[in-house]
């Protein structure tokens, strides 16, 4: 039977992902979220019936409940897990819309925004695939993906003008070379560590901005829009997690590992 850890499962592209692998019966889908009881009841109220869905308590900024986890995991799938799709992490509403350089006009400020963004973007990713490669080298898929962005590609940030969002993507951009380094240790033991872009997705983060935010929300989307003036609008969390399980299914070692790519499956961030 098919093993799959989701991070983050809770809402959005994770309850996505999390509703379309358990569809499937002959799936066991382990999910970890920080608040287990909202999640239970979100999915025996939308997913009702789902008897390969487990549910565990972690957070990524505490090494002790992601060792905990892979406890419990271990009872549910025994030695080997096949896919892992790190998915939680933290969005920074402080420092979205905002350049390294306004932000800096309060150092303690970014400083905490930076440390925490880094904690959980890339620290807590560190210590979770630490933790479960034992199981991931005894799986048949052997893969660890994280859910990345668009954001952490320099290319991308140089050919817009796309200034904002520091923080954030810097988070992002070091994850892209924590999965070159694992991929580097363990290639030869036909792991593939990447990361997927799943392209723009509605997932509500945004629905409460301010006039002042909204107004550079929007400037953001412009300067999108010159990179993909054929985009039609953001995609649902359902249309995002089908895309990215298509990237991650049909990827290999010699086109994906180490690599971030789209929901494409190329560079093509929108």
């Amino acid at each position: 039977m098919p093993s799959y850890l989701i991070t983050g499962a809770s809402r959005g592209i994770g309850f996505a992902l999390l509703d379309q692998l358990s569809e499937n019966a002959d799936n066991v889908v382990v999910t970890i979220v920080r608040n287990k009881a909202a999640t239970d009841s979100k999915i025996a109220a939308e997913l009702p019936g789902r008897k390969n869905i487990f549910v565990l308590q972690g957070d990524l900024t505490n090494v002790e409940s992601i060792q905990n986890a892979f406890t419990e995991t271990k009872k549910i799938l025994g030695d080997s897990l096949d896919v892992l799709i790190a998915n939680a992490g933290l969005i920074s509403d402080y420092s979205a819309f905002l350049s390294l350089n306004e932000l800096g006009k309060d150092p303690k400020a970014l400083t905490a925004d930076l440390t925490q963004l880094f904690q959980v973007n890339v620290v807590g990713n560190i210590h979770l695939f630490n933790t479960f490669l034992p199981l991931i080298k005894n799986g048949q898929a052997k893969k660890i993906v994280t859910i990345s962005s668009g954001m952490s590609d320099e290319k991308l940030a140089l050919e817009i003008g796309l200034f904002e969002g520091g923080p954030y993507s810097i988070s992002k951009s070091a994850m892209n070379m924590v999965n070159a380094k694992f991929q580097a240790e363990f290639k030869d033991e036909g792991i593939i560590f990447m990361g997927v872009c799943p392209g723009s997705v509605d997932t509500g983060h945004y629905d409460h901005l301010s006039p002042e935010e909204m107004q550079r929300n929007m400037a953001i989307g412009g300067k999108f829009m010159t990179y993909a003036p054929d985009f039609k609008g953001f995609a649902t969390p359902t249309d995002a997690a089908r895309d990215v399980l298509d990237v991650v299914q049909k990827a290999t070692m010699e086109a994906n590992g180490g690599q971030l790519v789209s929901h494409f499956g190329n560079k093509k961030w929108i």
